[in-house]
């Protein structure tokens, strides 16, 4: 009877664990079809492309299948210079971006200070503020602030790196995640540190920042995908193609005839940086996930 039981159990499980991952393949398939089918079309004519979007064929690689529309969409347009301006704003901005938020959730979760309360929601609250509201005015205000680079002093930043990376690099959500995950590290840590002499900025940079991978991962990952996926303000500020990112490109494909090949081709082309970040910083992203679970 004991050896029926333990046989009927593990049958039970492995059922279990069958239906799991058929449940989970099919999460991952809804997720994976517009990938696929974006790179399928990207390989395919025009009149192809369309005729085939009505059935299964268009998630396969059959028919006149070849690397035209590539090829045409580098003709049309400096992918080149609109991937690498893309890749440099935002690689800075993330950098920056967690350098500064990092310390500023320190502040507010270990530090000790009057209004910090009250800053902290200020803070919190600029998160309802929607962005299309404050970019006429912050677009007023960069065109007229000073700035010194390498030909020495100028006024105005439109057209430039500075002006899609400075705005953004302070990110209240970051800054709140920071916070939320700074509080819940031990303060037994922290206290003795100091008792062995340890400065604020050895406390945050030798005890802090060794402990909170799945945080940075996590602020990492956002502040990536808002950034890479901008297309506003750089479309205000950047009104050549010297500084334009890839979102701002796009419309390139849009002007005169469009040819959906080649659009598919360049949106595949711009995905590919943001494939290679996440899958960079996945495990930690996912451990982080894990563990706010976990808490909550």
């Amino acid at each position: 009877m004991t050896v029926a039981r333990v046989v009927r159990s593990r049958r039970q499980r492995r059922n279990t664990a069958l239906v799991r991952y058929l449940l989970l393949t099919v999460i991952a398939l809804v997720f994976v079809f517009p990938l696929v089918f974006m790179i399928v079309s990207s390989l395919k004519p025009d009149l192809q492309l369309l005729r085939d979007t009505g059935s299964l064929r268009a998630f396969l690689p059959v028919g006149d299948i070849s690397l035209d529309n590539y090829l045409k969409a580098f003709e049309r347009a400096p992918i080149g210079r609109f991937v690498f301006n893309s890749v440099l704003v935002t690689s800075v901005t993330v950098v920056l971006g967690l350098f500064l938020n990092s310390l500023a959730g320190f502040a507010f979760a270990k530090l000790r200070w009057r209004g910090r309360a009250l800053v902290l929601s200020i803070i919190i609250a600029t998160l309802i503020v929607p962005f299309e509201s404050i970019a006429v005015p912050l677009l007023m205000l960069v065109s007229r602030l000073p700035w010194i680079g390498p030909s020495g002093l100028s006024i105005g930043w439109l057209n430039s790196y500075h002006v899609q990376i400075v705005p953004f690099i302070a990110d209240a959500l970051s800054i709140f995640l920071f916070v939320q995950f700074f509080k819940d590290l031990p303060d037994e840590m922290i206290e003795a540190a100091r008792m062995d002499g340890a400065s604020w900025w050895q406390v945050y940079a030798k005890v802090i920042v060794p402990l909170s991978g799945p945080v940075f991962a996590t602020a990492a990952i956002l502040k990536f995908l808002a950034m890479y996926n901008m297309y506003l303000w750089p479309l205000m500020v950047a009104q050549g193609e010297t500084y334009r990112p890839v979102m701002v490109g796009l419309q390139y494909f849009f002007q005169l005839n469009i040819a959906w090949g080649e659009v598919m081709a360049y949106l595949s082309l711009i995905t590919v940086p943001v494939l290679v970040f996440y899958l960079f910083l996945q495990r930690a992203f996912i451990e982080s996930i894990a563990a706010t679970g976990v808490k909550g």
